[in-house]
């Protein structure tokens, strides 16, 4: 068997790190621990007052929203989802119980048929995160775009979900990288650098 070429660069390292991390949790943990992320981001003031949430359908060993999103609808907030397209990015409404159909990557995203919809809320998965509040996604600057795209019209609150064992020491963050509003783990809202200056 050929062995794996090595990381072309510190955030292919990092993101490869803690995706071994994240994928060597137990099933059980990662229940409890998505859980307690749901309890957590439902409890922000700035997320209650949203009128669109966009969150993700989760793939491989991603944290899962899916107790947010239940959350969300409990309460009467609207969600929506992304679609990959050739420009990004593009949201489309979810209500409970319907039908996804089958995106790149293995993703699970609304039909194309629904109205683009702009989220002034973003759920953002993440590959690894830091203390700064920057992010490592998978490599293809999605929700990066994303947030730009959103925050030219008006300000997008993003809330990084990841397990508490993606965290990095620091991120090499580049100057398209967005850094998150907040970062939410099992262990609880954490507490980033700006919060503290």
């Amino acid at each position: 068997m050929a062995p794996h070429p090595a990381p072309s660069s510190p955030k292919a390292a990092l993101r490869q790190a803690a995706l071994a991390r994240r994928g060597a949790l137990a099933p059980e943990a990662r229940a409890a621990a998505a859980q307690a992320v749901a309890a957590t981001v439902l409890a922000m003031p700035a997320l209650r007052a949203a009128r669109l949430v966009g969150a993700f359908w989760p793939i491989r060993s991603e944290i899962d929203p899916r107790p947010i999103v239940e959350g969300l609808f409990a309460r009467g907030q609207r969600v929506v989802l992304p679609q990959v397209t050739p420009e990004g990015l593009v949201f489309r409404e979810w209500r409970a119980g319907e039908a996804l159909v089958a995106g790149q990557f293995g993703l699970s995203e609304p039909s194309a048929d629904l109205p683009p919809l702009d989220p002034d809320a973003l759920i953002v998965p993440l590959s690894a995160f830091d203390r700064n509040g920057q992010r490592i996604g998978y490599g293809r600057g999605y929700y990066d775009g994303a947030i730009a795209r959103l925050s030219r019209w008006h300000p997008v609150l993003t809330v990084g979900i990841a397990f508490a064992c993606q965290e990095v020491a620091q991120v090499p963050a580049e100057p398209h990288d967005r850094p998150l509003d907040h970062v939410v783990t099992e262990a609880g809202a954490v507490p980033l650098a700006r919060e503290r200056a």
